[in-house]
């Protein structure tokens, strides 16, 4: 990161693939100490290969996520970043969800974070940043269709926690949504048009640039502001 800074300890939670893979392996490759988390057996393989520590966590699981806390008592992270999410079915506005596919979506995109983040907080370093992924889709000012209307809403929503926690933290930490473009991912598709390596390197200058006014704030992967 250019004429930034690097972090002293990061946390990456999803981390098993994708984005959240790439962004430990950027961190380490630059010798960055890294806890990371995912929730099966290859993720952790794949974490531990990268020479992070990894945890198993699943978001969605309440009591996966409450054995976090104890498992990083003690740290002290300046950087933390949520990942773990999911798309769900992809349907147009007022194409009804079912109930399991509401529960699905919502459980990983909103009340996964709203379970991590106060699990984190005592192994924050004063002055942390926080980034929690969102989506450009989720901006209801910058909506134009209606594609995906229940991915958009779960992130609308995560919106809102990121800034009800910033207020919390207003003292102790920065904390943003980061939109991190259209990534060939699993999720984003082979023609998308941002490369994993690219967005997880922007992601990384945008979070480490924040100042706290921009606490609470919506960002696209390379800094610009996006509306809510």
């Amino acid at each position: 990161m250019t004429n930034l800074a690097l972090p002293s300890s990061v946390l990456v939670v999803g981390a098993s693939r994708g984005i959240g893979l790439e962004l430990v392996r950027q961190y380490r490759a630059e010798g960055v100490r890294v806890t990371a988390t995912a929730r099966d057996d290859a993720g952790l393989h794949a974490l531990t290969l990268l020479g992070a520590k990894a945890l198993r966590v699943d978001v969605a699981k309440m009591a996966s996520v409450s054995s976090l806390a104890w498992q990083i008592d003690g740290e002290g992270f300046d950087t933390v970043f949520f990942v773990a999410g999911v798309y769900g079915p992809r349907q147009t506005g007022l194409d009804t969800p079912t109930e399991a596919e509401f529960d699905d979506v919502m459980h990983a995109n909103v009340l996964g974070p709203m379970r991590v983040i106060p699990q984190v907080l005592d192994a924050l370093a004063p002055g942390a940043r926080l980034g929690i992924l969102s989506s450009r889709m989720g901006s209801i000012g910058g909506r134009t269709n209606p594609s995906g209307w229940l991915y958009r809403a779960s992130k609308a929503a995560v919106n809102s926690v990121v800034k009800d926690t910033a207020l919390v933290l207003a003292d102790r930490a920065i904390c943003v949504a980061l939109h991190p473009g259209w990534v060939r991912t699993d999720m984003g598709g082979a023609g998308a048009d941002l490369s994993v390596e690219a967005s997880a390197r922007d992601l990384r200058r945008t979070l480490a640039s924040r100042q706290p006014a921009d606490s609470g704030g919506f960002f696209n992967h390379d800094g610009t502001p996006i509306p809510w």
